[in-house]
């Protein structure tokens, strides 16, 4: 005779020693029995599972090589090792899916994409599971999450990295509000730069940064910091801020672009050259000093970090022409520190010079 599911569900749930669970019968080991200590302790038997990382953020600088902590511990504390699954991921900063960068069971690992070869788990203290990334690049910062898995039962912790770093607005050589999003992208890279993050862009605003175009952020919201209220940046009555017009069609929608540089390795410096360049010139000139002619990142990072200071305009790469005040003075621009613009001039003009970077 076949009873039918109602009854048999309910006989079931009847039956000592099996848990029920939403329809689901778990038992506390593969084998039915409690994989205890001689204590009792097992998951589903009051013991947690604790992960331990940092609430501060990590700071750190391109190039270096940085150890995300994480730790995990039980409550109370097991007398014997359990066996344990690890995994790291990025999580998202700007819709795309979440980025698997290793997984590790005993002493058997994997890492995945862009990491392979550049991470691995660091246990040098017992219950440790950290992450060690070297030669970190500029797409290493964000969110990790780090994952321990025991059994049916699974907790993590996140750990926030930082790269050392300026903000930027960047325009399109046709004028403001050129870019979609993927363009945008594409052009901070060229800059040897990354889309900044919200986060970013609030510290650098914090820092000063004043801005009154609208650009992309890493997420693929618009926005742009104020630190003096006034026409037509929202108008006076609009207190200080970060102010944001939300996401955008990555595709339709148009603006500028806010882009983050890290640290250099490498020397920016101004060529000293008998004459001024046309921008090809300039190219050469590099080239023939063993340099080649930097990048808008490039001159933003030596200005904020080595204190980069001239009074020279001078060719980039792109096509633009600036030159980097540390110590505002007369004659040389505002009189507050930064990076003069002089925007894209005809590239066969002969009234600038140019700026190299050297490679390290």
């Amino acid at each position: 005779m076949h009873l039918p599911l109602p009854v048999l569900l309910f006989l079931l749930c009847c039956v000592s020693g099996l848990p029920f669970y939403n329809g689901f019968y778990y038992s506390n080991s593969p084998n039915g029995r409690n994989p205890s200590n001689g204590h009792g302790e097992g998951l589903f038997n009051g013991v947690k599972l604790v992960v331990d990382t940092p609430e501060e953020t990590l700071f750190s600088h391109r190039g270096a090589n940085v150890t995300l902590p994480c730790h995990y511990h039980y409550e109370p504390d097991l007398l014997s090792p359990r066996p344990v699954r690890i995994k790291w991921w990025k999580l998202s900063e700007n819709g795309a899916l979440e980025q698997d960068v290793l997984v590790a069971i005993g002493l058997r690992h994997r890492s995945f994409g862009d990491y392979q070869g550049r991470v691995h788990l660091r246990q040098e203290r017992e219950r440790e599971v950290s992450l060690e990334i070297r030669d970190l690049r500029l797409e290493d910062y964000g969110r990790y999450r780090c994952e321990v898995i025991d059994g049916l039962e699974d907790e993590s912790g996140l750990v926030e990295l930082e790269l050392r770093g300026v903000v930027f607005p960047y325009q399109h050589p046709h004028g403001r509000y050129q870019f979609n999003f993927h363009e945008a992208q594409q052009a901070c890279e060229e800059q040897d730069a990354v889309v900044a993050s919200f986060e970013q862009l609030f510290r650098a605003w914090e820092e000063g940064l004043d801005w009154c175009n609208a650009g992309w952020l890493q997420d693929a919201s618009v926005q742009y910091p104020i630190t003096q209220a006034r026409h037509p940046c929202g108008g006076p009555g609009l207190a200080p801020g970060v102010r944001s017009y939300g996401p955008r069609h990555r595709r339709l929608h148009r603006y500028d672009v806010f882009c983050f540089a890290a640290a250099l390795k490498g020397q920016v410096y101004y060529l000293e050259h008998p004459e001024k360049l046309t921008l090809a010139e300039a190219k050469e000139a590099c080239q023939e000093d063993g340099a080649q002619i930097a990048k808008v990142g490039q001159l933003f990072a030596a200005w904020k970090f080595r204190g980069l200071d001239r009074c020279d305009a001078g060719w980039l790469a792109d096509g633009s022409a600036r030159y980097p005040v540390a110590h505002p003075r007369p004659h040389c621009g505002s009189l507050e520190p930064g990076i003069r613009n002089f925007g894209f001039p005809d590239p066969q003009s002969r009234k600038y010079g140019v700026y190299c970077y050297l490679p390290r």
